[in-house]
């Protein structure tokens, strides 16, 4: 039988700690998802305990994030209304085939799937869904709609509209903020959106509040009066595969992260089994998809957060925060907006693009096309990542195609250094680049051709330059092989072997 550690109070101080945070932020990213503010309770209710059970990082905290809620508002913000109870079924089913999804990537041991997405495409991605998101929360800040389904265009709408304004929800949004940066800058620990929640709730009784409030809130069963719409499941698959894998990153990240720094084993497989039982456990909650959050994870182990003992005590307090929720029905929504806004400031990574500017052009232009095409192709901000993967890709093949042939002569023999990848995409390049290199050198009566250059070498590229020597051969020239890189050793012996010792001209 495995060993169960016993609680630590230093682990139930961690996962309490966590809960702090983890109730405002979970009932404003229900809102970001565009649903009810308690079914972003619901989402922190089981999945932080399943998910941290069950995967491999014994710090990762799994709940409502940012990132899955606006993923699952442009999955299903065009199909039903926000809100409404098809648009909760939807949610619903959306987290049950995210679910699935990630159990069945973890269990046939396809894991290393998250290390095929490009840093630059997550970056790009991350960085425009960060702006999305606090575009989303500018009306709701203002007290105003937004009247646009892009939300950065539906933010600048409502900000050139100042006479829309409720002069009241502007004040307690930017109060808002101001509690939670200096609690911030104060002590991690200080769970600043907490205080302001309290605070400003207790405020907007005092004063009778005229902005909009949460209203009247009362705890649903997870699944009552709740219709799973099995007939749009088609229309999910793309979105859940997205949430899915892209969902992953951060915390995959976030489990690498800590894993390493305590020296442990972690296992991509079992991650994802993890992630997507937290996701099978949102659903029967009766919620919307989750994801592993870097700032709870970060505080619960700056908490002293050490065993699983932390998830237990994290569900077990938002069990609590349940019963209490009816109090928050004079909850003004401009406090929720400015908590989401706050927490993702941060998130956008401008020095990334920076970094990339500076050392590798290609890589930016491709950080910069994925943040671009999410911004555009938002709320579907599903699609944006797909263009950025298909940029990627074709940035990578066109790199990949380039092969360069420096050439040198020394007395009567050319010595060519092709460098670059030798594959079936590539090698019509290395043949135009020994042709010219022979028509500049005419007088080269010897060739060598140095492999050491080239990367990889395919059987397809080998063959292309087996015929490029024997037609130097019938030309004239000697030819000869020299340094064979390791990893190509055996396909050049099978395929050029003729060619790695010098071999005589046709007139011997």
């Amino acid at each position: 039988m495995p060993h169960i550690p016993r609680p630590r109070t230093a682990d139930l101080v961690a996962g309490a700690t966590v809960a702090l945070v983890l109730v405002p932020q979970s009932l404003a990213y229900a809102s970001v998802a565009g649903l009810p503010p308690e079914r972003g309770l619901l989402a922190a209710l089981l999945p932080p305990v399943v998910g941290g059970v069950l995967g491999s990082s014994r710090y990762l905290h799994t709940g409502p994030t940012a990132m899955t809620a606006l993923l699952t508002f442009g999955a299903l913000s065009t199909v039903a209304v926000p809100g409404s109870d098809a648009y909760i079924g939807l949610a619903i089913a959306l987290a049950l085939i995210v679910g699935i999804v990630r159990v069945g990537i973890g269990l046939l041991r396809w894991g290393g799937i998250v290390y095929l997405m490009s840093q630059t495409v997550v970056i790009g991605f991350a960085s425009a869904a960060s702006l999305l998101i606090i575009g989303s929360q500018v009306a709701p800040a203002l007290g105003t709609t937004s009247r646009h389904p892009n939300p950065l265009i539906g933010a600048a709408i409502a900000l050139a509209e100042p006479t829309n304004w409720n002069p009241g929800s502007v004040a307690i949004a930017v109060a808002t903020g101001a509690i939670v940066f200096t609690a911030r800058r104060i002590h991690p620990l200080i769970p600043g959106a907490l205080i302001a929640v309290a605070a400003l709730t207790a405020v907007s009784v005092a004063v009778g509040f005229g902005g909009a409030v949460l209203g009247a809130i009362s705890v649903p069963l997870p699944l009552a009066n709740v219709t799973l719409p099995f007939e749009s499941t088609p229309s999910l698959l793309l979105p859940a595969f997205v949430i899915a894998v892209v969902g992953f990153a951060e915390p995959a990240a976030i489990a690498r992260r800590y894993a390493t720094l305590d020296r442990e084993a972690w296992d991509p497989d079992r991650e994802f089994v993890g992630q997507g039982a937290a996701n099978l456990a949102a659903a029967v909650s009766g919620s919307f998809p989750v994801g592993g959050s870097f700032g709870r994870t970060a505080l619960a182990r700056l908490a002293g957060a050490r065993t699983r003992w932390t998830f237990v005590a994290t569900s077990a307090a938002i069990a609590v925060a349940l019963v209490l929720l009816p109090l928050l029905a004079a909850l003004p929504v401009a406090v929720l907006a400015a908590i989401v806004i706050a927490a993702i400031a941060l998130d956008v990574d401008l020095r990334s693009f920076r970094f990339y500017w500076q050392v590798a052009r290609l890589q930016f232009g491709v950080a910069a096309f994925t943040f671009l095409a999410t911004i555009v192709t938002a709320p579907h901000i599903e699609r944006g990542i797909l263009l950025g993967v298909a940029a990627a890709v074709a940035a990578h093949l066109w790199r990949e195609n380039r092969v360069h042939a420096g050439a040198a002569m020394d007395g009567s023999t050319l010595h060519l250094r092709p460098r670059g990848v030798l594959y079936f995409g590539s090698a019509h390049r290395l043949e135009q680049a020994f042709i010219r290199q022979l028509s500049l050198h005419r007088e080269a009566e010897r060739l060598v051709v140095h492999l050491d250059g080239l990367g990889r070498i395919d059987v397809t590229g080998a063959i292309a330059l087996r015929r490029l020597l024997d037609d130097a051969i019938e030309a004239g020239l000697s030819v000869e092989i020299l340094d064979v890189p390791i990893q190509a050793r055996r396909i050049v012996d099978r395929v050029l072997g003729r060619h790695l010792a010098a071999a005589p001209t046709p007139n011997d």
